[in-house]
């Protein structure tokens, strides 16, 4: 199993799943240059908590979570299956690590998960799981928790994914 480069993607505005610009065919043609990941792991900080949650949700929806934009971009969907084993698996190793986890069976993706995905993986065929971004933690503590997640047999966290 390979592991795939890290990724820090910045979304931007609701709007860059409608209008690309010149980022969106920047993020296809590296997601195109790489070896397609078994399952993306990624942090976003439109779910925050106070203590860490995975998305366990077998079939997330796509959250709308923005207003007074154009109607074609509440059509958008982005279908792609969770992966609650992994998501499982996450927890379990954060919280062997002394780290309080927890899962979260309904969490749908919010635009910071699914806008810039759709422009990486638009046939929505690659599991994704969701983690909060702790809003209380530095960065030294979220960087930690990223290196737990990255242990994962599966996959790794915050957009660390390993490709079949």
């Amino acid at each position: 199993m390979n592991t795939l480069p890290s990724l820090f993607v910045s979304h931007g505005a609701p709007l860059f799943a409608v209008d690309a610009g010149s980022t969106g065919p920047a993020l296809h043609a590296w997601a195109q240059a790489h070896d397609k990941p078994s399952a993306i792991v990624v942090m976003s900080p439109h779910w925050m908590v106070r203590t860490p949650m995975v998305m366990g949700t077998p079939a997330p929806q796509t959250w709308h979570d923005f207003g007074g934009f154009p109607p074609e971009l509440y059509q958008l969907q982005y279908p792609a299956p969770g992966q609650p084993a992994l998501a499982q698996e996450m927890v379990a190793l954060l919280q062997a690590a002394g780290i309080e986890a927890g899962l979260d069976k309904r969490r749908p993706f919010d635009h910071g998960t699914w806008v810039p995905l759709l422009h990486m993986y638009p046939e929505a065929d690659v599991p994704v799981v969701q983690v909060a971004l702790p809003a209380n933690w530095g960065p030294a503590q979220v960087y930690a928790l990223a290196a737990h997640c990255a242990r994962c047999a599966n996959a790794a966290c915050c957009s660390w994914a390993r490709a079949a």
